[in-house]
């Protein structure tokens, strides 16, 4: 290629990058939205993601209200929180229940008023092998993953068209974007979740409302305490929680979070949290057979089926020499920050 052609290219190149780079950061600060005054539902914001999400927002001057299924957390988070706002109120819902989400929603519009922002943020985990995942395990994740973030969503949207203004943020999963070994129901109802909001994300922006897919990598919650192992369930919780907990391929809780709030400011379509998971979604579009296989390479280094079978166990009555020791040292912090140490079936 002649010299002149190469330099018109090398130019022509760098006057879309900087037209691409100057619309998008115009976009974003048009977009801008302050949490100051707003009122903002987080579910399953007892404890783990939802508590620090919470806390960062209390900071911001945000009327927090938070839902989960256990009374007793959501004392404990609102004890924390009212050390950094007034502005907080809690309810317990399962929402598991359409009925109890109705009921929530009716309970907030009449007693704070409309809701600017909602947070799709519980969820639940269930690990073991194949063998020992049961129908009502499959369903019960679709309930909570699925379902009631589709109904949650349906709840708020009223009044966000009827103002011309809103955010959602739907918390998904890595698992939600790769089928994971021994997480088959997790990663199921997290893919139902990805799909929908992206889905909403498309249709909504003409109505002015910003929906926000997050997919996070591995990170350190302190939550493996509260999820449901099954099979050998002693391994099952050393191999999750091990993993949870490693400083080089996990993410903070609060690293998170700010990533999260920064993406529903800007009103992002979509975030990959953390530079491992970023990189196993892109291997995964550009070579699925690759990411397969590492997969399965993972399947079966997992425990095999056996122990406890299809009865579960949640990870504070699963430990063992390897969990928790050394290599859980960051999680087990992390649990104690954020409100994950009691044992409870709500998860997030």
């Amino acid at each position: 290629m002649p010299r002149t052609r190469l330099q018109n290219c090398l130019a022509a190149t760098a006057i879309t990058a900087a037209g691409y780079v100057a619309t998008r950061t115009t976009l974003a600060l048009l977009r801008r939205y302050d949490f100051r005054d707003r009122v903002v539902v987080i579910t399953g914001g007892s404890r783990g993601l939802g508590l620090v999400l919470a806390r960062k927002l209390a900071d911001e001057g945000a009327f927090l209200v938070l839902c989960a299924r256990d009374a007793t957390e959501l004392d404990d988070a609102l004890h924390d929180l009212r050390q950094r706002t007034e502005f907080v109120e809690a309810y317990v819902c399962d929402l598991t229940k359409p009925a109890d989400i109705g009921q929530l929603f009716q309970r907030i519009r009449r007693e704070i008023g409309a809701i600017d922002v909602l947070i799709n943020n519980a969820g639940l985990i269930q690990v073991g092998p194949m063998e020992s995942m049961t129908l009502d395990d499959f369903h019960e994740a679709m309930l909570v993953h699925f379902w009631a973030p589709l109904l949650c969503m349906w709840q708020v949207l009223p009044d966000m068209r009827r103002r011309g203004h809103g955010r959602i943020v739907n918390i998904s999963s890595i698992g939600g974007e790769i089928g994971l070994p021994h997480l088959a129901p997790y990663s199921a109802s997290k893919f139902a979740l990805n799909g929908v909001s992206q889905a909403f994300s498309a249709e909504l922006v003409k109505d002015g409302i910003y929906v926000t897919t997050v997919c996070p990598g591995l990170m350190r919650t302190g939550s493996p305490r509260n999820a449901s192992f099954k099979g050998q369930h002693r391994a099952e919780y050393a191999w999750f929680s091990i993993s949870d907990a490693m400083p080089l391929i996990t993410m903070s809780a609060e690293r998170a979070a700010r990533q999260i709030l920064s993406a529903c400011r800007y009103g992002r379509a979509k975030i990959t949290l953390s530079l491992p998971a970023k990189a196993a979604v892109l291997l995964n579009a550009l070579a699925p057979d690759i990411t397969a296989e590492f997969a399965r390479i993972a399947g079966r280094l997992l425990p095999a089926p056996g122990g406890i079978g299809r009865n579960s166990a949640k990870g504070h009555d699963s430990e063992s020499s390897w969990s928790p020791s050394a290599l859980t040292t960051l999680n087990e912090r992390a649990a104690a920050r954020n409100n994950e140490m009691s044992p409870s079936c709500d998860g997030a």
